[in-house]
């Protein structure tokens, strides 16, 4: 099992603006500029929290985001209203201990759900592409315990405006 994050920041490190919205994102160009449709064919499970679910609720055709994943939402809520998404409500490095070793798992957005898998260094690959875009405050992408994590740089890429930061874990660091 490999578990990945891929998605985009800001400049400054945020995922989202202070009110959790992604207008700064859409606004900055679409994910058909990246390697996005080849990276989605290797994973097999995506999971996100609440606040990313919210996001794809809001879009056009947001049925059709993650059409040959399992894709699991981290929430209180028993029922969601997408089909294709099943709500769960336990802790997520249980949940991600518990799946297939063979699958690979895509962690979609949200710090809370990526924070406690960096503490128990359960994040095989990072892959950031960075908009050129700052917005000052906002929600981080990082908020794990204070610990010394080092990945390695694998590559980087150009796609228009965006940096994409492809990095995995180095598995020789002590942690």
């Amino acid at each position: 099992m490999s578990v990945y994050f891929y998605g985009c920041i800001t400049m400054d490190g945020y995922l989202a603006d202070k009110n959790h919205g992604l207008d700064w994102l859409h606004q900055s160009g679409s994910s058909e500029e990246t390697d996005y449709d080849e990276f989605y064919r290797k994973m097999d499970i995506t999971i996100m929290g609440r606040r990313t679910f919210r996001e794809i609720e809001k879009a056009e055709g947001a049925e059709g985001f993650y059409p040959s994943t399992q894709n699991f939402v981290f929430t209180h809520s028993s029922q969601l209203t997408q089909p294709g998404y099943l709500p769960v409500n336990a802790d997520v490095v249980e949940f991600v201990k518990a799946q297939d070793p063979d699958k690979n798992i895509w962690i979609v957005g949200g710090n809370t759900i990526l924070a406690p898998l960096l503490d128990h260094d359960m994040v095989d690959h990072l892959i950031l592409q960075i908009a050129p875009v700052l917005l000052g405050a906002g929600i981080p992408l990082f908020t794990q315990k204070e610990a010394l994590k080092r990945f390695l740089l694998k590559e980087t890429k150009r796609y228009g405006q965006f940096a994409e930061l492809v990095y995995d874990r180095n598995r020789a660091d002590p942690g």
